[in-house]
């Protein structure tokens, strides 16, 4: 393989899939917050429909919920572009796993600290957005760190659906040379190159949020 010629499509074929990552963390991360939170906290409609979420996308395939958003949505009148649902399948589906993350780190707050809102007259809800809340981010970080690099590697998937991802542009280079080695050893290169610089990006949140809330000092 000429890297000269070939390097430059992966890294720009990369980026697309840094972009969907990127995109879908940001779904995800709204979605686990709110569904997390309804399944800790909410009343029983909105925890019904959060629980519904969530076991749907964690009780199925990233895969067929992609092909199931591409292929079975026009049937229904809705046709999405494939970058869109390269983003909302990813997003959905992280969200799910982030949901019950969130739901379990709030679990972990002390029952004490809940005692001790109700003492100070806090309502339910300035509990968990002052007290409960602020305390489990902390806990939930190293898990979410872990879906943010399971993301990045899920985004290999939406080539399936046409989008020039990293995978998709490799799978063409590959079929151009024939040279199966050089190809998919520099793309797994740099799709562990990336997952570092997420896990790197990750750590050092991680650490300005626990120096914030006092647990690093």
């Amino acid at each position: 393989m000429d890297l000269s010629v070939h390097l430059p499509i992966l890294l720009g074929a990369a980026s697309t899939s840094l972009l969907i990552c990127s995109l879908s963390l940001l779904m995800a991360a709204s979605l686990s917050f709110g569904a997390g939170v309804a399944l800790f906290a909410g009343p029983a409609w909105l925890r019904a429909i959060a629980f519904a979420y969530v076991e749907i996308f964690r009780g199925t395939s990233l895969l067929v919920q992609l092909f199931w958003l591409y292929f079975a949505l026009p049937l229904l009148g809705i046709s999405l572009p494939p970058f869109l649902t390269g983003v909302l399948a990813l997003g959905l589906n992280t969200g799910a796993y982030g949901a019950e993350v969130v739901r379990g780190a709030l679990r972990s707050v002390s029952q004490q600290q809940h005692e001790a809102a109700r003492a100070l007259n806090f309502t339910r809800s300035q509990a968990l957005w002052r007290i409960v809340l602020p305390q489990s981010v902390v806990e939930m970080l190293p898990s979410f760190s872990s879906l943010a690099v399971q993301n990045f590697k899920d985004t290999s998937l939406v080539s399936m659906i046409t989008i020039a991802d990293l995978t998709f542009k490799t799978q063409e280079i590959r079929n151009l040379t024939q040279d199966t080695v050089a190809v998919y050893g520099t793309a797994l290169l740099i799709y562990f190159a990336m997952a570092m610089l997420i896990v790197a990006l990750m750590r050092i949140l991680e650490t300005r949020v626990a120096r914030s809330t006092g647990r690093l000092s």
